[in-house]
C-alpha cells in the first residue's frame, strides 16, 4: 500500500449474517484482485471471517472473540506498540476484527508477543493470528467514526515516528500508546513492594511483568500491561494518588518501552507469565539495555519535581485501589502507629569472617529499631533480625537487600520466625545472639519522629550529624559498598564532649 491508508469499515449484523456492503479484501488465494463483501446473503458466506491458524505472515492480521460492545479504539490499541496501524475492519456481528499494520515485520512481533501473552479485552481473552489476506482495503463511506478514530491515531503517530533500527524490548514509541508504565514513588516513609504495587495495578488488567529498582536515590518500578487501554485507565486512577495517608505518592507517566525483559523472579522483579524464572540471588533485575532506554527516556520526559501539597487525596480512602493497597500491607502505614506483618528478617550470605550482631544492628539500624539479632550458630553466613514492626522490616529489606556488605552481596527475605529466641539462660553461644531491646541508638523509638523522612536507600554520599557546634557534612564515598562499610564503623563514634557521631544515607550527591 502506498501512503496511510485511513479509511475504516464496519460491519454491522443484520439478521442472520448479513453484513454491510462495500468492504473490499485482497485475497492472494484468488484470481480476482479483490473479493467483495456485500449485503447480499450469499455473497456475505464467502466471506467467513475465519482465516487458518497457521498461516503464513502477513501484515492483517484477523483477531477472534472480541467482546460484544468493543470499540474501534480497544482494537487498535492492541497493535500500536508494534508498529503504526493503517487500517482496521470490525465485524461486529461475528465479534471479529482485521488490523493490518504497516509491516509485516511489525504483524509478526505482534503476533510473537500475544501467542506467549494472551490478550485480553474488558477481561475476556482474544485471539489473534495472521490473516490470509496481504492487504486490507476498505470503503471510508461507511463508518465515519472509526475514520476518525484511525485518522486522530495516524496523526499522533506521525508526530511520533519509531527510532530505526530498535527491537521491540528497546522500541521508542509514543507514551501513550505504550503497555508499560513508569512508576516513581514520593515521600516513601513506609515501603512499598513489589506484592503492593501488583496488588494496587492489578484492579485496572492483568498485569504481567514489574521491576523495581532504585535510580536516583528513589524507589522506582517498570510496570507492564497486557493491554495499552489498561495502562491508561491505571495511569489516570492512580497517577498523584498516596498509597498510605500523606505519604508514598505515586507519579505515573507512559515509558517508551513496550516490554519488559525480567530475568529474575525475586522481590524485586517479577515476570507473572513465567514463573520458572530463577530468582537471582542479588544480581540486578534490570537489564542493561532496558536501564539505557530508561535512562534516556527520563531525561527526556522530565516528570514534575513534587506533587502540589494537599491537592492529592490518599489511596486509604475507600475505593477498589486502596482496598488493595490496604490487604497488601495489612495496615494504614502512619509513621508511630505499630503494624502488623512478618517483624523478623533472614539475612543470608554474610562475610562470616567479619559480620558480628553489632554491625548487623548498625546497618538495619537506619531502616528501623532492630530488636534482635541471632547469626546462626550452624551456618554462620546467615542470621536473623527481628525489626520493631512489619513496616521497618519491609523497608529493611526492599533497601538491603543485594546490597555489599564486607565484600559479599548480601540477600534479605522475610522469616517464618515471629520472634528472634534468646538463648537459655547460662548457655554460651558465643556471642552470636545479642538482644538490643533496651538500646540508645534506636532512631524511631519516638512516635512521628523526623527521622522517618530520612529514609534513602544505601549510596555512595553519607549524611554525618550531631558535630559539636551544631554542624552537620556530607561525606563522599567512592562506592556505596564503602559508604556502608563506613556507617557501620563511624555510626556513634564518640567525638568527646558526649558527642555520639550520626551517619546515615544521604539522597545528595556532593
Amino acid at each position: 500500500m502506498d501512503g496511510i491508508v485511513t479509511e475504516v469499515a464496519v460491519g454491522v449484523k443484520r439478521g442472520s449474517d448479513e453484513l454491510l456492503s462495500g468492504s473490499v479484501l485482497s485475497s492472494p488465494n484468488s484470481n480476482m484482485s479483490s473479493m467483495v463483501v456485500t449485503a447480499n446473503g450469499n455473497d456475505s458466506k464467502k466471506f467467513k471471517g475465519e482465516d487458518k491458524m497457521d498461516g503464513a505472515p502477513s501484515r492483517v492480521l484477523h483477531i477472534r472473540k472480541l467482546p460484544g460492545e468493543v470499540t474501534e479504539t480497544e482494537v487498535i490499541a492492541l497493535g500500536l506498540p508494534f508498529g503504526k496501524v493503517t487500517n482496521i475492519l470490525m465485524l461486529k456481528g461475528k465479534n471479529q476484527a482485521f488490523l493490518e499494520l504497516a509491516t509485516e515485520e511489525a504483524a509478526i512481533t505482534m503476533v510473537n508477543y500475544y501467542s506467549a501473552v494472551t490478550p485480553h479485552l474488558r477481561n475476556q481473552p482474544i485471539y489473534i493470528q495472521y490473516s490470509n489476506h496481504k492487504e486490507l482495503k476498505t470503503d471510508n463511506t461507511l463508518n465515519q467514526r472509526a475514520q476518525a478514530v484511525l485518522q486522530a491515531v495516524t496523526a499522533v503517530q506521525t508526530a511520533n515516528t519509531p527510532l530505526s533500527g530498535t527491537t521491540v524490548s528497546e522500541s521508542a514509541v509514543t507514551p501513550a500508546q505504550s503497555p508499560v508504565l513508569r512508576i516513581i514513588i514520593d515521600n516513601m516513609y513506609y515501603p512499598v513492594t513489589l506484592d503492593v504495587l501488583h496488588q494496587i495495578f492489578s484492579k485496572f488488567g492483568a498485569v504481567l511483568k514489574i521491576i523495581t529498582f532504585t535510580k536516583n536515590n528513589q524507589f522506582q518500578a517498570l510496570l507492564q500491561y497486557g493491554d495499552p487501554v489498561n495502562a491508561q485507565q491505571a495511569k489516570l486512577a492512580l497517577d498523584g494518588q498516596n498509597i498510605y495517608n500523606a505519604c508514598c505518592t505515586l507519579r505515573i507517566d507512559f515509558s517508551k518501552l513496550v516490554n519488559l525483559n525480567v530475568k529474575y523472579n525475586n522481590d524485586k522483579s517479577r515476570d507473572y507469565t513465567r514463573p520458572d524464572l530463577p530468582s537471582g540471588d542479588g544480581q540486578p533485575a534490570l537489564d542493561p539495555a532496558i536501564a539505557a532506554a530508561f535512562a534516556k527516556e527520563t531525561s527526556l520526559l522530565g516528570l514534575p519535581v513534587a506533587a502540589v501539597p494537599g491537592a492529592l487525596s490518599p489511596l486509604a480512602i475507600p475505593n477498589a485501589a486502596a482496598a488493595a493497597a490496604a490487604a497488601a500491607a495489612g495496615r494504614v502505614g502512619m509513621p508511630g502507629v505499630s503494624a502488623g506483618g512478618n517483624t523478623v528478617l533472614l539475612v543470608s550470605n554474610l562475610n562470616e569472617e567479619m559480620v558480628t550482631p553489632q554491625s548487623l544492628f548498625t546497618l538495619f539500624g537506619v531502616y528501623g529499631d532492630v530488636q534482635r539479632v541471632k547469626i546462626l550458630y550452624n551456618k554462620k553466613d546467615s542470621a536473623l533480625i527481628q525489626m520493631a514492626d512489619g513496616n521497618q522490616s519491609q523497608l529493611a529489606m526492599n533497601h538491603l537487600n543485594g546490597q555489599k556488605m564486607y565484600g559479599k552481596i548480601i540477600r534479605v527475605t522475610l522469616s517464618k520466625h515471629q520472634t528472634v529466641q534468646l538463648p537459655r539462660e547460662g548457655l554460651d553461644d558465643q556471642g552470636l545472639t545479642k538482644d538490643f531491646g533496651n538500646s540508645p541508638l534506636h532512631r524511631f523509638k519516638k512516635p512521628g519522629s523526623k527521622n522517618f523522612q530520612n529514609i534513602f536507600p544505601p549510596s555512595a554520599t553519607l549524611h554525618l550529624s550531631n558535630i559539636p557546634d551544631h554542624k552537620m557534612a556530607l561525606l563522599q564515598m567512592a562506592t556505596v559498598e564503602e559508604a556502608i562499610q563506613a556507617l557501620i564503623d563511624l555510626h556513634n563514634y564518640n567525638l568527646g564532649e558526649n558527642h555520639h557521631l550520626r551517619v546515615s544515607f544521604s539522597k545528595s550527591t556532593i
